[in-house]
């Protein structure tokens, strides 16, 4: 196998989960462009719909299907039909996620449930659903989208960085779990990119976009597109031994303490 062919897909199911616009979106693409066969989910019809149309545009032939990622039984399900339909998943991507930006003491337990269990406990859910087949395939990569709170806390985010300290320990304890089963799972930490969620921040002038861009080393937000290659790269045989790990996609922000002030 030349060098090269270690980072091709061609011949694997790639199963991305919140693929439908974003980060998501353009791993998935990438993954289509290196050989892979492309699977989506949404919650609702429409989503699925629109995200088909979108990658059909693209010249994408992507399989979709309709899932609440935190129902186990509704997961089962789909990992079956998607075996049964398409081939056995050799890709996951844990990438579906939420975040609620309000104060800790403000926040009710019931939000906090909410955003845990849409960030931890449904790759915990999709990971249990693709491992065993996996196992009798004799290889598998999961990937799952931390976050540099997974390592970072900050005012108003508490659920989303527990539930994104959770999944990085996930990670790690999959790998140690199913790693002699030739079974990758390794975290992807995106810093501040620019998508939907984020660009209500990114408004010039804006304090938070200013902190961000004088923050971080790169001098600017990151951009979905910055996050194909390091999951292509945790998606192929180039990263057979890589395993338990998060590779952070940040800019450099979690180098540094920041820049020093200017007397």
């Amino acid at each position: 196998m030349s060098f090269t062919e270690k980072f091709s897909l061609k011949g694997k199911v790639a199963l991305i989960t919140g693929a439908s616009h974003g980060i998501g979106y353009a791993i998935a693409k990438a993954y289509a462009d290196a050989g892979a066969t492309i699977v989506v989910n949404g919650s609702r019809q429409s989503s699925v719909d629109g995200a088909l149309e979108n990658y059909k545009k693209d010249g994408i032939n992507a399989h979709g299907y309709i899932c609440n990622v935190t129902n186990e039984d509704q997961v089962q399900e789909m990992i079956e039909k998607i075996e049964h339909e398409v081939g056995v998943i050799d890709i996951l991507v844990n990438n579906a996620g939420i975040i609620k930006r309000i104060p800790m003491c403000e926040m009710t337990a019931e939000e906090f449930r909410e955003v845990v269990d849409v960030d931890l406990n449904a790759p915990f859910i999709l990971s249990k659903a693709v491992i065993p087949s996996m196992i009798k395939k004799g290889h598998g990569k999961i990937i799952n989208i931390c976050s540099m709170t997974s390592e970072l806390g900050r005012e108003t985010v508490s659920a989303y960085a527990a539930a994104k300290g959770g999944l990085k320990m996930l990670t790690k304890n999959i790998a140690s779990e199913y790693g002699e089963y030739n079974i990758q799972c390794n975290g992807l930490g995106p810093g501040y990119i620019e998508t939907s969620q984020t660009a209500a921040l990114r408004n010039e002038g804006h304090p938070f976009n200013d902190f961000i861009i004088g923050r971080t080393p790169a001098a600017r937000w990151g951009t979905p597109d910055d996050m194909t290659g390091p999951a292509v790269f945790l998606a192929s045989e180039a990263s057979d031994f890589v395993n338990g790990h998060i590779l952070y996609v940040d800019g450099g922000i979690l180098a540094t303490i920041g820049k020093q002030p200017k007397y």
